[in-house]
C-alpha cells in the first residue's frame, strides 16, 4: 500500500518536471507553471504560455533550436533555454 503510493508520489513529481524542450515531437501537454519573474518569463505569457494552456510540441529547427509549438492556436518558436522555462504536464 505504501510503496503504490509512493509510485503514485514520484510519478506526480517526475510529471511535474518536465519541461517543453523534453516533449517529443508531436506531444501534447498543460502547461504548469513558467519559471521565473524577468522579462523573458513575462514575455512567454504574453505569447500564450500559462498554466492551464495546452500546448503542442510540432518539432524542433533541424539543428534542434529553436523548438516550434503551437499554443493557443498560434505557432510559435521558442529558443530551449526559455522552453527549460515552461514546466508541463504530459498527456497520454
Amino acid at each position: 500500500m505504501i510503496i503504490n503510493l509512493l509510485r503514485s508520489v514520484l510519478i506526480k513529481q517526475e510529471q511535474m518536471d518536465t519541461t517543453l524542450d523534453q516533449l517529443k515531437p508531436g506531444q501534447r501537454a498543460n502547461i504548469i507553471r513558467i519559471a521565473g519573474a524577468d522579462g523573458i518569463a513575462s514575455r512567454l505569457r504574453e505569447m500564450g504560455f500559462v498554466p492551464g494552456e495546452l500546448v503542442h510540441f510540432v518539432r524542433p529547427a533541424p539543428l534542434g533550436d529553436p523548438l516550434k509549438c503551437s499554443v493557443h492556436g498560434s505557432r510559435i518558436a521558442v529558443r530551449c533555454g526559455e522552453a527549460r522555462r515552461v514546466y508541463v504536464e504530459p498527456i497520454g
